[in-house]
């Protein structure tokens, strides 16, 4: 049995449970509906209650028999991220679906988290890895697919070894970038390592091209008091079917690489339009940063020590 969202055929998802990082609103919150339409349990961490629950409304509003399962979590807080894995792991439920999909872009200055990582360097790629780390036994239980949203950004840029925190010099975009390159070769190690010590896990990247969402827009607490100049334009892009993607379009990709029987490890799927920003999803290659097997390694190591964390090595 196969339930039709947009172009995408999802498989029957009954009994399956997902996580959905970012999940309140945007691309996130239109994955975790069409999850749930496909009969998926969806468990949504959020920072603000209110708002997720009327993401929740939302989703049963789209899904009348869907079980949503909200938990306080900010992937901005190490301890907030290592609490929500606690309770999760005393239900004891295993997870068959994880998409690292919330994030932050280009705040006009430097922030910080609550650990004192940058912003984007510490969220979008530290607060996830923490969240994998903290979930370990449960995706290996439910032998997990695990998404990990990434970006066109990172089809350039690299990883600054030499500063990791942007403490010498701060880019907004050079950071945005950092750490969404490093959050694809995390995944790709996670691959690597999991058939190699059979864990099961399947962990596979994804991109949404590009999309009016809110990462442009304005946002007070990142000191961005209007809507950029970029999401103006993509705005009126996309009302236009011009070259760029709509929020339900960009949701596909992940989508395709989470239920997919066909989607492999380790390999990359986006919009397959024009400048692979818009379109249906489809398989890509994998954006030259994210190539380097050495790199990815390296990205292994530091992110755990970074975050205090540890994955089995037997």
């Amino acid at each position: 049995m196969t339930r039709t969202v947009a172009e995408l055929e999802l498989p029957d998802l009954t009994g399956r449970r997902a996580l959905v990082t970012g999940g309140s609103d945007g691309i996130g919150l239109r994955i975790a509906a069409r999850l749930a339409r496909a009969g998926a349990e969806i468990v949504l961490p959020v920072r603000n209650r209110a708002k997720g629950d009327a993401a929740a409304d939302r989703i049963r509003a789209d899904a009348p028999r869907a079980r949503v399962i909200l938990h306080d979590m900010d992937l901005a807080s190490l301890g907030s991220v290592a609490a929500l894995g606690e309770r999760l792991r005393t239900e004891g439920m295993p997870l068959h679906l994880l998409i690292n999909n919330a994030g932050l872009m280009s705040p006009p200055s430097r922030q910080l988290t609550t650990d004192g990582f940058e912003s984007q360097w510490g969220t979008n790629h530290l607060g996830h890895v923490a969240l994998m780390s903290a979930l370990l036994p449960l995706l290996r239980e439910g032998r997990a697919r695990v998404v990990s949203q990434i970006s066109v950004a990172a089809a350039r840029g690299r990883i600054r070894w030499d500063d990791l925190n942007a403490e010498r010099t701060y880019d907004a975009m050079a950071s945005y970038r950092q750490s969404k390159i490093a959050l694809g070769l995390f995944a790709r190690e996670l691959q690597r390592q999991s058939v190699a010590l059979d864990w099961g896990i399947v962990s596979v990247l994804s991109h949404p091209g590009v999309a009016p969402t809110s990462l442009l827009a304005a946002r007070p607490e990142l000191e961005r008091s209007a809507d950029t100049r970029e999401v103006r334009l993509i705005r009126w892009m996309s009302a236009h079917g011009l070259f760029v993607g709509t929020p339900d379009s960009a949701s596909l990709p992940a989508l395709l690489a989470a239920t997919s029987a066909g989607a492999v490890g380790g390999h990359l799927y986006g919009p397959s339009g024009l400048g692979r920003v818009g379109g249906a999803p489809a398989e890509q290659r994998l954006y030259p940063p994210l190539r380097d097997d050495e790199a990815a390694r390296r990205v292994w190591v530091v992110s755990q020590k970074l975050t205090g964390t540890r994955f089995p090595t037997d």
